[in-house]
């Protein structure tokens, strides 16, 4: 059974999307569970929702996320995503508005809305700093401000984006968690941003793509741990 419910930073999201299916993803979560367990960083794994159960019972320290749901109640709703069959099936919490799945604002309040009625954390995504602004006004847990025209082409935000951006989340609520991802794909990329005052990053196509991606994860990770750690020794 799942103790860890609670995020802290600093922490890392990894996103499979549709890149992998079945066994690799699967073994992709192994992997994760492994790096978070080795250096102690929270992983975030936005599993394909087919693929919640299997995941969650076969790791132990990444917490598992969905890649969408909608705000429906219990009912009709055919080929709609349940809050509660995602929470029954081993999800910790779930990514909402990311560039490939954008929702209505309205929506995304609704379904922020469920997620907190049904215990899931909450992980939403702004492709401006006015959006991560508004956004911060609905309550989510995590709020990711990443350029939609940096995802998956290897190019990161630049620093002072980093730092605007978070800025503008704390301004409306310091409790809210920041993640800065889109271009990461090596443990510099990731290294640069924590150390820049980022609580957490992530990647999906630089982990996915990658020759080893064992090796690629354990870069990743360890650039997180190295990074937060330098930047609160005062390095």
């Amino acid at each position: 059974m799942r103790q860890r419910l609670k995020i802290k930073p600093p922490f890392f999201e990894i996103g499979p999307k549709s890149y992998l299916y079945g066994d690799d993803i699967l073994e992709l979560a192994k992997i994760a569970d492994a790096a978070s367990a080795k250096y102690d960083v929270d992983i975030i794994y936005t599993t394909p929702v087919a693929d919640i159960r299997r995941v969650s019972e076969a790791t132990e320290h990444i917490h598992v996320f969905a890649p969408h749901m909608d705000p429906l109640p219990i009912g009709r709703g055919l080929a709609d995503i349940l809050p509660e069959s995602i929470k029954a099936a081993g999800a910790q919490g779930v990514m909402l508005n990311h560039c490939e799945k954008p929702v209505p604002l309205p929506v995304l309040y609704q379904t922020i809305k469920r997620a907190k009625e049904v215990g899931l954390i909450t992980i939403v995504c702004a492709d401006s700093i006015a959006e991560a602004k508004a956004i911060a006004c609905l309550g989510p847990d995590i709020i990711v401000p990443e350029p939609s025209e940096l995802i998956g082409t290897g190019k990161t935000s630049d620093m002072d984006y980093v730092s605007a951006s978070i800025q503008a989340v704390k301004s409306q609520n310091p409790h809210i968690l920041v993640l800065q991802g889109a271009g990461i794909s090596n443990g510099d990329d990731v290294y640069r941003v924590i150390f820049a005052g980022a609580e957490a990053t992530g990647s999906s196509s630089g982990v996915v793509k990658a020759a080893d991606r064992a090796a690629m994860v354990d870069e990743m990770i360890g650039a997180v741990r190295k990074a937060w750690d330098d930047l609160h020794a005062g390095k």
